[in-house]
């Protein structure tokens, strides 16, 4: 059972004779014995290039793997209707069922297998297949993540064909979890060719989309020849290694099963159920069966482990807790000085409550004694055949006895029992005696209370005093039993006692947990006195890793703590880990990479409230054969504040500075990605001190898949009906994604705030009003979820606060969320809403803010039956905070295409003030409108739409913004206090990149000019874009000016910066004019540029409305380094005045006319491209001018020229 990916790369062993690349020879061997048998046979490893493995030989411990980035790996498909399997990425259909990103880059410029929607009525099956694979070594483990939307398959299916036979790996039915999802098999020893086929069912009702990506074969390559062998390893005949250990164990580890000869294992008597129980004899409960499977035994292996096949037999018990089924030995005589070995696989699924114990039962003795457990195994495995070994020294005869009992839908099978040379049957067998009651309850030792169970009480219910407790009761944290025996074993124990406070050990490798005394215990991480955990030496045979979890417990309360005392002294890698196991998810929730110097360390993980239940478990790897006595332990493990029901007095502190804790704010653990109080370093720092606290959200520490996060309150009681909540957030990164506040109630969700894309290197303050209704006393939560874009970008809150009251009106409003407190008159004509339907009777089919149709605005109807002419309907804002300077407020409007009307801007200030009136502009785009405002008192705005008669008509507002200063000209900017009316909002869905604003004063983590041009020092703010950050798929960002009226000619200048290395620069700065009739390149630079602001001018002209664009973009390999923008000034009207050229300054405006003429040329190329590339602008969703309307207007649709020639849409060019 592998780990999850985010524990993955660093498990990697340092075995002496692991299979795998430890020697690579200096010639190929032929092609047909050396291609895709996991090992690299060939330095570069181009023998193994056919079936995915791409560049050199992987490291050691390291897994052959494909994530269909570069092609589909020799995977085809190979199914014989419409439904069928195509390499695909999720930035192709940005809506559907499919996954919004991959799973290898967790962006959706990733590439995956999917199987797409499938129209038809008719049942059908898409498979896959992998190329042909040769020789998978016992060890080998195939792990892959796939994704499905709840209900689109009726089957997911994973078969291995070799020979004449199919073997199943796994077949599911559903019930399917959201996002990507892991599975993890074993293949067995598979000699010769095979083949892996994914294959996915759907029926008439199923839509069937799936997803699969990051194959990895783990650990199947075998071990390669070697002059000499390590000491006491097995030379085989093909000259391979094999560990002493996997000598005569009943697996071809050789690969030409010299490991198992019988002139080497001819003493061991081996018992593998093909023709009948051997020696050993059973009771109720064992069966001898092939592989059933199906409906009815769901939980059943599949094949057996001597024949690796569905045809083998193999034992099986579904007997249930407290009725065991016992497989006992023949009498064995005593085996004095040498020891009897017992080596056996055994298979435990479907159920964490089945379990296999194994007893040694003396005989001959005058007293008879007690069974005495050797062995037990306990939980879910998975589908996989496990190794184990006991070895056994009696003065006595003896016999084995191992005892199997399952939980609701389990199984335990056992197969391949091998004895060793000295395990000798006695001649003649005496009277059997009869054996004394056994300890068979999944228990050593003593029995525990929460163990008795009493006659009254239902089977699996706990009995103490009067009372029966569930099952579902115990171990919840909620004291249920007078004496508390309901929750005793649950996780909490300083291992003094036998039963480990709860924790099994799930381990299936190389490795176990165990529980030491300090006398048994050696080197530096040895306990003083007592008993504590320990990593040892383990019979298992698959992977490395070792691994002990607690029973289910939970749900748990936010303020969960686990409370611990670890060692670990691993060199040069090794690792302690915790992770929480929720329905079969996995939750890196702690780690502890760095060796602790051989001393013992004290540290808490804060777990947090968990809705369902839950198990912890540990996970450790270290290499005992290394230098320097290593090895890992874990002790005094104690579970605090765990109940739901505990309260605290900051559970009602949700004003927080986070400087002391979090107070009652916690993280949500829906996803692996989490907010975390970290403390100021380097570039991010609080907004309290600037050297304090703060919560941060960063996607890449630790690397998360997950796509949201969640910060949450606890429960409250409103103490008034209206509060105000004020907080300081922090948006900084080209790919930062939406930051939303909503309010929870009674399990539903009422939106409050949001904020999309990167907002600067700095700090911004936000309100948010919470209405209740009064006199209510029903508690709420507040939720804080961040939703990622991609990778590179991070998130912050600080200095959260609540006071009674409303807030003041925000300075910043989308509409996305709710109304910003904005009243619509007696009448209501103005309404919120948007077109995601794509039925709104009127209104822009998109917002500004997001610019899609699921995007919110304010919109008033101007049609004569609803306003009719000359009449107006206002929209009021709530009340804003009295200004301390001159600010700016701009805003967006859309008017209908036919006459929607006038739009009147008014302030109010004790009194009422026409500031503004605008007639709105013909056309579908958005228009960006500004008013000077100076106010010394609490003032209001007011917006009015004039009604002129006209049918089908209406007025549509969007994005509010107060800004300190003045407002500036159209297009213009000197960034000091923003990106004035610039937009940098990234295309929808994941990758998108973003230009982000900053200034040298403030650190960041992303390459920017160290000074700006407006003031030339560090306090001076600028617009920039690090080029670093693009990647395939990822070409460009854009920065969009309002739109522009027709001119015939104006002029565009501005100051630019680039600060690349002189001989390594990638990076290119465009300047685009974007219509209705296309994009237009008028202005580029490229080649080396000086680390210092240089300016220039572009002659600007068009016929119809249009927006500037700033394009920053690679012109090759990506490159570290900045393009910088400042002091922006659009002269409308106005030509060029050219100034004396600098030296060294190559970047020449390029007039449009030449363009023009030039673009003439490829009229005919237009015509031909025609649908195509309209298509492909309107998915970039580069142009918000087109309508149907305009649709066909000559121009340059959708080609982009430039001096130079002509760029095709990748569409056209891509070769996909």
């Amino acid at each position: 059972m592998p780990l999850p990916g985010h524990l993955l790369p660093i498990l990697v062993l340092f075995l002496a004779g692991s299979p795998g690349w430890a020697w690579v020879p200096n010639h190929c061997r032929s092609p047909s014995q050396a291609m895709c048998n996991f090992v690299c046979d060939c330095r570069d490893c181009s023998d193994e290039a056919q079936c995915g493995h791409h560049g050199a030989s992987p490291a050691l411990g390291t897994p052959f793997t494909c994530d269909f980035e570069r092609d589909p790996c020799g995977w085809r498909d190979i199914s014989t209707s419409g439904y069928s399997w195509l390499r695909d990425r999720a930035g192709a259909v940005l809506e559907g069922p499919g996954p919004r990103a991959d799973h290898t880059l967790g962006t959706d410029l990733g590439w995956y297998m999917a199987v797409g929607t499938h129209r038809g009525k008719e049942a059908a099956t898409a498979a896959l297949r992998s190329p042909t694979l040769r020789e998978a070594a016992p060890s080998c483990k195939l792990r892959l993540w796939y994704h499905m939307a709840s209900g689109d398959v009726a089957e997911l299916r994973l078969e291995l064909t070799h020979g004449a036979e199919t073997l199943t790996l796994w077949q599911s039915t559903g019930p399917w979890c959201p996002g990507w999802q892991e599975l993890a098999v074993t293949t067995g020893r598979i000699r010769g060719d095979f083949r892996v086929i994914f294959s996915a069912t759907r029926n008439a009702t199923h839509r069937g989309a799936v997803a699969l990506d990051d194959l990895e074969f783990w650990d199947c390559g075998l071990s390669t020849p070697q002059a000499s062998c390590p000491l006491e390893h097995h030379h085989c005949h093909n000259k391979a290694c094999v560990e002493p250990q996997q000598l005569c164990d009943g697996e071809d580890n050789c690969g030409d099963l010299s490991d198992e000869d019988p002139r080497t294992c001819g003493q061991h008597t081996a018992t593998n159920f093909e023709t009948g129980l051997g020696l050993w004899s059973r009771s109720e409960g064992w069966a001898r069966n092939h592989s059933a499977g199906g409906t009815e035994h769901p939980a059943w292996p599949c094949r057996d482990h001597s024949r690796n096949s569905a045809q083998g037999s193999f034992l099986v018990s579904v007997a249930e807790p407290g009725n065991p089924a016992v497989l006992s030995s023949p009498e064995l005589q005593a085996s004095g000085t040498s020891s009897c070995s017992l080596i056996f696989y055994y298979y435990l699924h479907g159920s964490e409550a089945s379990c296999l114990q194994l007893f040694l039962q003396t005989l001959g003795s005058s007293n008879p004694q007690a069974p005495v457990l050797l062995r037990r195994h306990r939980g879910e495995l998975g589908t996989a055949w496990v190794r184990d070994r006991v070895d056994i020294q009696s003065a006595y005869p003896f016999q084995i006895l191992l005892a199997g009992q399952t939980g609701p839908g389990g199984v335990v099978g056992l197969d391949d029992l091998i004895l060793s040379e000295h395990c000798r049957p006695v001649l003649e067998v005496s009277t059997p005696q009869p054996l004394p009651p056994g300890p068979w309850v999944p228990a050593p030792g003593p029995l525990p209370p929460s163990s008795r169970l009493q006659d009254f009480c239902q089977q699996g219910h706990l009995a103490c005093g009067d009372l029966c407790v569930a099952p579902e009761q115990l171990c919840d944290f909620e004291q249920q039993c007078a004496g508390g025996e309901d929750e005793q074993a649950c996780g909490t124990t300083d291992f003094e006692s036998p039963e480990a406070g709860g924790w099994e050990d799930a381990s299936v490798g190389r490795l176990q947990w165990r529980r030491l005394s300090a006398q048994e215990s050696q080197g530096a991480g040895a306990a003083a006195a007592g008993h504590f955990l320990s990593l040892q030496r383990a019979w298992g045979q698959l992977g490395a890793e070792a691994r002990v979890r607690t029973p289910p417990l939970g749900p748990s309360g936010p303020s969960c703590e686990l409370h611990l005392a670890y060692h670990l002294q691993s060199q040069p890698r090794g690792f302690l880990a915790l992770v929480v196991v929720d329905s079969g998810s996995r939750e890196l929730a702690w780690q502890a990479l760095s060796s602790s110097a051989g001393g013992w360390k004290v540290d808490k993980v804060l777990l947090g409230a968990r809705r369902r239940p839950f198990q912890l478990e540990f996970v450790g790897l270290v290499d005992l054969d290394g230098p320097d006595q290593q090895g890992a332990g874990v002790d005094n493990v104690t579970l605090r504040d765990c109940s739901s029901m505990v309260t605290t007095k900051r559970d009602t502190e949700v004003s927080c500075n986070f400087e002391r804790d979090t107070c009652s704010w916690y993280p949500g653990h829906l996803s692996d990605t989490h907010w975390r109080r970290v403390e100021s370093r380097g570039p991010e720092h609080d907004h309290t001190t600037g050297q304090g606290y703060f919560m941060l959200l960063d996607p890449t520490d630790p690397l998360a898949r997950g796509h949201s996060a969640h910060l949450l309150s606890r429960p409250q009681i409103p103490a008034v009906p209206t509060e105000c909540l004020s907080f300081w957030y922090h948006l900084h990164g080209p790919q930062i994604g939406t930051l939303r506040l909503a309010m929870r109630r009674e399990g539903e969700d009422t939106h409050l705030w949001s904020r999309s894309g990167t907002h600067g290197n700095r700090w911004h303050q936000a309100w948010a009003t919470l209405s209740h209704q009064p006199g209510s006393r029903a508690p709420y939560q507040l939720l804080f979820e961040g939703l990622r874009d991609g990778y590179h970008g991070t998130m912050a809150l600080d200095d959260v606060a609540m006071r009674p009251g409303p807030c003041w009106a925000p300075d910043y409003c989308t509409f996305e969320d709710s109304d910003c407190g904005f009243s619509p008159g007696g009448q209501s004509l103005w309404k919120r809403q948007a077109n995601a339907s794509g039925h709104a009777a009127w209104g822009p089919p998109a917002d500004h803010t997001t610019e899609t149709a699921q995007g919110h605005y304010m919109m008033v109807d101007t049609s004569p039956d609803a306003l009719p002419r000359g009449q107006t309907a206002s929209l009021t804002s709530r009340e804003h905070r009295p200004l301390a300077q001159p600010a700016c407020l701009t805003f967006w409007y859309h008017g209908s295409l036919l006459s929607p009307g006038a739009l009147q801007v008014h302030l109010e200030e004790g009194r009422r003030h026409q500031v503004l009136s605008l007639s709105a502009h013909e056309g579908l785009a958005w228009h960006l409108g500004s008013v000077d405002v100076q106010a010394e008192q609490a003032w209001r705005v007011v917006f009015e739409a004039v009604g002129t008669g006209v049918a089908h008509s209406y007025m549509a507002l969007d994005d509010l913004l107060l800004q300190d200063g003045p407002c500036p000209q159209p297009a213009s900017c000197d960034f000091e206090s923003g990106l004035c009316g610039w937009s940098h909002l990234a295309r929808p869905g994941l990758g998108g990149y973003s230009w982000d604003w900053g200034g040298g004063a403030t650190p960041s983590r992303y390459l920017q000019p160290p000074v700006d041009h407006t003031l030339g020092t560090e306090a001076g703010h600028f617009a920039f874009f690090e080029t670093g950050v693009l990647g395939p798929g990822g070409r460009a960002a854009w920065l969009r000016s309002e739109p522009l009226p027709a001119t015939p000619a104006s002029c565009l200048r501005f100051w630019y910066h680039m600060g690349f290395p002189e001989h390594f620069y990638k990076g290119e700065l465009r300047v685009l004019l974007c219509s209705a009739q296309g994009q237009l390149a008028v202005w580029s630079t490229g080649g080396h540029r000086r680390h210092q602001w240089l300016e220039a001018q572009v002659e600007v002209a068009s016929t119809k409305e249009f927006q500037i664009v700033f394009e920053a973009t690679l012109g090759g390999q990506p490159a570290l380094g900045p393009i910088g923008l400042d002091d922006v000034e659009y002269l409308a009207g106005q030509h060029c005045q050219q100034p004396a050229p600098s030296p060294g300054d190559t970047a020449t405006p390029v007039p449009v006319p030449a363009v023009v003429g030039g673009a003439l040329l490829f009229l005919m190329l237009l015509v031909l491209l025609g649908l195509g590339g309209q298509r492909w602008l309107e998915k970039r969703g580069s142009c918000p001018f087109r309508s149907d309307t305009e649709a066909t207007a000559p121009g340059f649709d959708n080609i982009l020229f430039n001096a130079d020639g002509v760029t095709l849409p990748a569409s056209v060019t891509s070769d996909l």
